[in-house]
């Protein structure tokens, strides 16, 4: 990207099992929210079902119990960078019989950082998530 106009923050994305295929629809206000605010922009939102015999398939919206959350505020959130091979390596994480959200977004809040890096000839070479499964285990092995 050469016009800084156009500049984009880090894309990131998460992947949210659902156990049983049970969906209470807690959290997608807060998404909402966080897009609303200009924090983060939704570049794609699928979701899988992994059947009990470990076969990965999406579901469309209409498909699913937003649990009291009218999910279709979702609809057409796809710039298409999910494919097969992501799905069913999502499926390979999943317990049978569970489905997932795989929501990949901008971080936006960090554009002007971002921007100020690139302008200054720095780039971005890496990002990452520390799960707070190992953040809470190391921070436990402490006490």
């Amino acid at each position: 990207m050469t016009d800084s106009e156009d500049m984009m923050g880090p894309i990131s994305y998460l992947v949210v099992e659902f156990p049983g295929n049970q969906m209470t629809g807690e959290g997608f206000e807060a998404l909402v929210d966080l897009v609303d605010r200009g924090l983060i922009r939704i570049l794609d939102l699928e979701f899988v079902v992994c059947d009990d015999d470990g076969s990965v398939a999406a579901i469309s919206l209409q498909e699913l119990d937003g649990g009291g959350f009218d999910l279709s505020i979702f609809e057409g959130a796809s710039a298409g960078l999910l494919d097969q091979e992501d799905r069913d390596e999502v499926g390979r994480t999943l317990t049978p019989g569970s489905s997932a959200g795989i929501l990949v977004f901008e971080n936006r809040w960090a554009n002007q950082f971002v921007k100020g890096l690139r302008n200054g000839g720095a780039e971005l070479v890496a990002a990452g998530y520390i799960p707070q499964d190992d953040l809470i285990a190391v921070l436990d092995s402490f006490d």
